[in-house]
């Protein structure tokens, strides 16, 4: 396990992540064919051509997970009891196709749980960038994390 646990998610920490991604046509296509998303701006070069985009551009909600999804090793693996909520989601720049994107987290803000005394909440600020260092996502997240003291530890 390589998440944290609510006592070691400081406020002012930052997580810079290893994973990057090269962001290949496939990996759009199949995310707006799952997610049903029949977005021309996602799917056609002719119709994309004559967006202020001039190129198709890729579907902003996997841009979205897979920066969320990088920072769930060193963050919130096996010490996570939830997502609470998304807010404050921005895309301030397209991602297109063979963009390779990087990113990290910020603790912004952590308090003890009301409902849960093996719990507290964190909140996360996201930064998804692509290769020329612009960001293309932020979004700030509430996590309900575990504490170390309510962890359930395996017998030896």
């Amino acid at each position: 396990m390589s998440g944290k646990y609510y006592e070691e998610l400081e406020p002012g920490m930052v997580f810079k992540h290893v994973v990057t991604r090269t962001v290949t046509d496939v990996d759009n296509i199949l995310f707006t064919a799952l997610a049903h998303n029949d977005q021309p701006l996602h799917l056609d070069d002719e119709f994309s051509k004559n967006t202020l985009h001039g190129t198709r551009v890729v579907n902003s909600l996997w841009t979205l997970s897979f920066i969320g999804g990088i920072s769930v090793r060193d963050t919130t693996l096996g010490t996570t009891l939830g997502n609470l909520g998304y807010e404050e989601i921005r895309f301030p720049n397209p991602v297109r196709i063979g963009d390779t994107l990087r990113g990290e987290t910020h603790i912004v803000s952590r308090r003890e749980s009301r409902k849960h005394p093996n719990a507290g909440v964190v909140i996360f600020k996201h930064y998804g960038y692509n290769q020329r260092d612009e960001v293309v996502v932020t979004a700030v997240r509430a996590g309900l994390m575990l504490k170390k003291s309510g962890a359930i530890r395996s017998q030896d």
